[in-house]
């Protein structure tokens, strides 16, 4: 019998938390425009629109100054 006097707050104290998530999870719309997410899996959207293969990336001087090869480490490339 006095274990009842162990349970009944510690079930009173788990309702209080949950009532608390609860509303928390109202005020911070978690529970907003569910449908969307939902349905977001149902389209890929990381798909090109075409099947063309994208256009490679422009070499450009700008991001080595020194010019191409110069300090990759090959050899005879004129980096040091």
């Amino acid at each position: 019998m006095s274990i009842l006097f162990v349970l009944i707050p510690l079930a009173m104290l788990l309702l209080g938390i949950a009532i608390w998530a609860f509303l928390w999870a109202v005020d911070h719309d978690q529970f907003e425009d569910l449908d969307q997410v939902a349905n977001s899996i149902l389209f890929d959207d990381d798909l090109p629109t075409s099947s063309a293969a994208p256009n490679p990336p422009e070499s450009s001087t700008a991001s080595n100054p020194a010019g191409p090869g110069a300090g990759s480490g090959e050899p005879g490339s004129g980096g040091a």
